[in-house]
């Protein structure tokens, strides 16, 4: 398993700023991003587009999507066009998952786009129970070994079938960081960034095989996890 680099600062404001130093760097450099849902990202979106409102030279993917139209409240997409993309004056070229076709046809439109590689940054939540991107507790989707995006059935609510990146699109990306806050994240970032990787806990199995690792923590967050 691949080596993962822990930064742990005061509280959320700090993790995500953090966070949005490495979005800018991605967007200066033209990379492809992959963005992520959920709630702890948004004001790392909010923070990177104040610094660098040009992302015209890089390109805004997503590391996973749930199955609702674009304009739907729970819609990973809208939530990075509300908190980052309508903020900037320089827009990227945006590679949405269209979650509104089903699972399995946005899964392949969506593998297709990507042409067959992986390259940039892929930035990666946590939940409480482990999981990351749509990669649930011991479900099937962490037996893929041959796609790079495929769908998948929800671990929690909202109960919508999802489309996610594989492990192995995972381990093929440029560079993984993980953004985590919160005290009810910390027995997760210990089982997922210190423990031993098991499907029981799907963030301890997603690294980059040829890339940096960091895990962005609150402290409340990395309570539970040693950094010796």
């Amino acid at each position: 398993m691949a080596s993962l680099e822990l930064v742990v600062v005061d509280g959320p404001e700090e993790a995500a700023r953090a966070a949005a130093e490495v979005l800018v760097a991605a967007a200066r450099r033209g990379d492809r991003i992959f963005l992520s849902g959920g709630s702890t990202p948004r004001r790392a979106y909010e923070l990177a587009a104040e610094v660098e409102p040009d992302w015209s030279g890089a390109s805004a993917w997503w590391g996973d999507e749930r199955c609702v139209p674009p304009d739907d409240e729970r819609s990973n997409f809208r939530l990075a066009r509300e908190t980052l993309l309508d903020r900037l004056t320089g827009q990227p070229e945006i590679h949405r998952i269209a979650g509104e076709l089903g699972a399995e046809e946005a899964a392949d439109k969506y593998e297709r786009e990507l042409g067959g590689e992986m390259q940039g940054l892929v930035l990666l939540g946590l939940g409480p129970d482990g999981h990351t991107a749509s990669l649930f507790p011991n479900a099937p989707s962490l037996e893929e070994r041959d796609r790079l995006v495929i769908g998948a059935k929800p671990g929690l609510e909202p109960f919508v079938d999802r489309v996610t990146l594989t492990l192995p699109a995972l381990a093929a990306a440029d560079e993984i960081v993980f953004l985590v806050a919160g005290e009810d994240k910390a027995d997760a970032a210990a089982r997922g960034f210190g423990g031993e990787a098991d499907p029981a806990t799907p963030a301890s199995l997603a690294r980059s095989a040829r890339g940096p690792n960091r895990a962005i923590l609150d402290r409340a967050a990395a309570a539970r996890l040693s950094r010796g």
